[in-house]
């Protein structure tokens, strides 16, 4: 009995050991997937180029997307481009926005063909000598005008200025403007009565310094300043003479006259 076993654990021992390398044949001989086949293809990159990489304000600027195929809602923005337009293609233009000098990032953004969002970036260095604020500035109601007309005055600033005025020797001197509060100065000037036919500087102050100087016409034909007459001069009483023969009455002694002169003969 002990043998018997003995031979059939040998026998079992043995079919498993030839069947192993049956297995392994049959797994070696079994054709292989090819790895490239079924690995997700990679999205097509996506880029944002410009023409140049520093510009001025009101420079033009070219841009050109890489996008994938049948990308759409594509859209470029930026705080330092004004007026982009999407050209034909995969292109665009813009112009520099009258912005601080300094770096800003371009976006686009869009639609891929498969439905999910893409985006690129780039940037621009905006060069310095961008355009100065705007500046004061003086208006006139008229440019011309006759003694005693009324001239409005308006000037434009900064809204935290501080005072606004003008002079002219056309309106007699300074005119003191009232603000709202935004900037804007308003006041009436009055063509000085005095004034000569001719051409006034009209110079225009704000916070104290002069900014501007319009030219101002006059013309005072016509217009006649009356000359008063002077009042007689009251005698002091003691320059006051009393002539010989007569009473002081404080009247002037009557004059000689012809008749008087019949009477005595």
């Amino acid at each position: 009995m002990r043998k018997a076993l003995t031979f059939s654990a040998i026998a079992l021992a043995s079919s498993i050991a030839l069947a192993v390398p049956t297995v392994a044949f049959a797994a070696d001989a079994t054709p292989t997937a090819d790895a490239s086949a079924s690995a997700t293809p990679k999205p097509a990159p996506v880029a944002l180029k410009l023409s140049t990489s520093s510009a001025k304000a009101g420079d033009s600027v070219q841009l050109s997307m890489e996008v994938p195929d049948g990308s759409t809602n594509l859209s470029i923005s930026s705080k330092a481009l004004d007026d982009v337009k999407m050209t034909d293609g995969r292109g665009a233009t813009a112009t520099v926005a009258k912005v601080p000098a300094g770096s800003y990032g371009v976006s686009l953004t869009g639609t891929g063909p498969d439905g999910k969002k893409i985006q690129a970036t780039a940037q621009l260095t905006v060069k310095g000598d961008a355009p100065a604020p705007a500046t004061s500035t003086l208006s006139l109601s008229k440019d011309s005008g006759k003694p005693g007309d009324k001239i409005q005055v308006t000037i434009k600033t900064a809204p935290n200025e501080k005072s606004a005025f003008v002079k002219s020797d056309a309106f007699g001197g300074q005119v003191n403007l009232k603000n709202d509060g935004k900037g804007v100065w308003t006041g009436t000037a009055v063509v000085a009565k005095d004034v000569k036919s001719g051409y006034y500087g009209v110079d225009a102050f704000a916070g104290g310094k002069k900014f501007d100087t319009v030219k101002f016409s006059t013309d005072a034909t016509g217009t006649v300043t009356p000359t008063p007459k002077p009042k007689p001069t009251p005698v002091d009483p003691k320059d006051h003479k009393t002539p010989k023969g007569s009473v002081n009455t404080g009247q002037a002694p009557l004059g000689w006259v012809p008749s008087d002169a019949a009477d005595h003969a």
